[in-house]
This record gives structure tokens, sequence and C-alpha cells, in this order.
């Protein structure tokens, strides 16, 4: 299974907010690409990045979760998801379904009524930690 880490950096320090640095710079990214199947655990360690689901089939109504396990994130901290790409007829969503000290939790959920389609391809999930 691919897995990319980065080394800690500093935020980029061309946008300010309250006098701390906001954002991140572009070597804080990373990604990784599931084995296996949907529920399969992945390993990320970076501030930000992608990944990149397994395109096992997921059924109409159905969902699975997975664990991202990330050294940066700590209890208190904020995982935002969106969907770059790979969704059938935009019915399926991602969430953010638990954050703990060293992981997180990410829930794909296909909202297609039960007559309606599989999800078969892999998503490319974006995240980043707040």
């Amino acid at each position: 299974m691919p897995n990319s880490t980065n080394s800690n950096q500093a935020p980029a320090t061309s946008v300010v907010s309250d006098g701390q640095p906001f954002g991140y710079t572009t070597k804080q990214g990373a990604a990784v690409t599931q084995a296996t199947n949907r529920a399969t655990g992945v390993t990320i360690n970076a501030m930000c990045g992608t990944i990149t689901t397994n395109n096992a089939s997921l059924a109409a109504e159905a969902s699975a979760v997975f664990v991202v396990t990330n050294s940066y994130v700590k209890i208190g901290d904020v995982v935002v998801l969106s969907i770059q790409s790979g969704t059938v007829a935009l019915n399926t969503d991602v969430v953010v379904s638990a954050v703990a000290a060293g992981s997180f939790s990410i829930t794909v959920i296909n909202n297609n009524v039960a007559s309606g389609t599989a999800e078969t391809g892999a998503i490319l999930i974006n995240f980043a930690i707040i």
C-alpha cells in the first residue's frame, strides 16, 4: 500500500490570521491509496492530502467506514473532507465519523435509492487537519 509522509514544516507565512501563519505549504501534503476494499484502513502522516479509495462496489443505500491513521491528528482537531472526483451521479458522500489522537474515521455513503446504482469507482478524497 503506497504511503507518503512528510517532515514537520511550518505553515506558509504568506497569509496571517491573528498574527499566526495560516494554511499549508505544498510540501505538507501527501497521498495514499486504499488497498483491498473500502473498509481497509490507511496511514497518511501529513496535515493535508488525498486519499484514493479502493474501487470495490458499494451498494446503493450502503456505507463503509475506514480508519485513517495520522500522527498529526489530536483529539480536539477538526478534519475537513471534500470529494475531488469519482462519485456516481453526485450521490456519494464522505464524512468524518470520529476523531481520536492519531487517527480519524471516514464514512463513505452511497445515497442512491435501493434500486439505484452501486458506487464502483475509486473516490479521491481531499482532507485537511485544522
